[in-house]
């Protein structure tokens, strides 16, 4: 019997493991459009932000150890680039009831407690998770508007410093919006994506 269990923890866990395993996009990529509902209970999608020459898409969550190290950095590249035509647009990816701290109602919580200057979206049903193909918390997508829409120009971590501590971390993200602005093409469009993994209910 013990026996029986293990291989169906096992099998449980490799389908677990498949099941996040769909395409992440790349550079050059289409970015999906979205209406999700922000903790303010408003849909937002990019049309949102009508005078946005691109955006910073974050992938991320309540409870991640990563994602609360991160919580700050986030909400410093709202303020600063928002201003700049490129907000943050921050989506939890977790399934509530495998991860019960991140809950809608707890996301409402935690961005009333921590004052987010940004949307933060429950994806229901992970379908834009999965869309961009969105693997740990955080995953950051950084988007530029263009004449042929609306075009995914980076996808990874946003720095190399998860700890925090490191005065000459490599700035990714902030590296990549400089590109942009400058009209030039990011020099890094990829890398490894630092955090927890997407949390998802085990299928009936």
């Amino acid at each position: 019997m013990k026996k029986i269990i293990l291989l169906l923890t096992l099998a449980l866990s490799a389908f677990l493991a498949q099941a996040q395993t769909g395409t992440t996009l790349k550079a050059g990529d289409a970015a999906p459009d979205f209406k999700l509902k922000n903790v303010d209970n408003k849909e937002v999608s990019f049309g949102t932000f009508k005078d946005a020459k691109g955006y910073i898409v974050v992938f991320t969550c309540n409870t991640c150890p990563y994602a609360v190290g991160y919580e700050q950095r986030i909400i410093d590249l709202d303020k600063k680039f928002k201003p700049q035509g490129y907000p943050v647009i921050a989506i939890n990816p977790n399934d509530p009831e495998a991860s019960t701290a991140d809950t809608f109602a707890k996301m409402q919580d935690l961005a009333k407690e921590k004052k987010y200057p940004f949307p933060y979206l429950f994806d229901a049903g992970q379908k834009i998770t999965d869309e961009y193909g969105a693997k740990r918390t955080p995953h950051i997508f950084i988007v530029s508007k263009t004449s042929k829409g609306n075009v995914v120009e980076y996808v990874g971590a946003i720095d190399n410093d998860p700890e925090g501590k490191n005065p000459q971390k490599i700035k990714y993200a902030e590296d990549v919006i400089a590109s942009l602005k400058s009209g030039q093409k990011p020099a890094v469009t990829q890398t490894k994506e630092i955090g927890c993994t997407v949390k998802r209910k085990a299928k009936a």
